[in-house]
């Protein structure tokens, strides 16, 4: 979701925050490391490299979904999350989660667990959190690729506002620390 799938990069959310930082004048740039079709696995190879390379003041983590399409244990997902959680708070930086949800079609005890998963690890690392990424797109089938999984050009914006509800408090509280982004 994060990585522009099947859009260009410049429509997609990340660069729409990245501009409206800009507009907002506030100090922050936005680096985008997401790969599309990543895994939580494959997010917690590469979180301590981009950790020591950016330095992030604020750390966005939206992974997750390609795993529950993949039917992967949620406890894995999880454990996987956590880590990176943890990594980035021992890097200094705050977290925003943004959750996701599945179809129905995987199982009510799976998809329940899945989403739940999200929350439980806000509250336990307490961190912010989007609940459902997709809050304001999903119930709109025009604004999904033909895939029906990616979301268009036209849900960016709206998928920006969910993620800048949560994440103007993190700007405002924002420490001293030379060096972040």
């Amino acid at each position: 979701m994060s990585a522009a799938y099947g859009i260009s990069q410049a429509r997609g959310w990340v660069a729409l925050l990245g501009e409206r930082l800009k507009r907002e004048r506030t100090d922050y740039i936005v680096v985008n490391a997401s790969i599309s079709g990543e895994t939580t696995s494959g997010g917690l190879t590469r979180i301590k490299t981009a950790l020591e390379r950016h330095r992030p003041a604020i750390v966005i983590l939206e992974l997750g979904a390609n795993d529950g399409l993949r039917g992967l244990p949620v406890a894995q997902i999880k454990q996987n999350l956590a880590a990176m959680i943890e990594q980035a708070q021992r890097a200094g930086a705050r977290v925003l989660i943004l959750g996701m949800r599945l179809p129905p079609n995987y199982g009510s005890d799976y998809t329940q667990a899945f989403q739940a998963a999200f929350g439980e690890l806000a509250k336990r690392y307490r961190t912010a959190l989007v609940p459902f990424l997709l809050e304001d797109v999903v119930e709109k089938p025009d604004l999904f690729q033909s895939d029906r999984i990616h979301p268009t050009g036209e849900a960016q914006p709206l998928m920006l506002e969910r993620v800048w509800t949560e994440l103007r408090p993190l700007l405002k509280s924002r420490r001293a620390s030379p060096g972040r982004r």
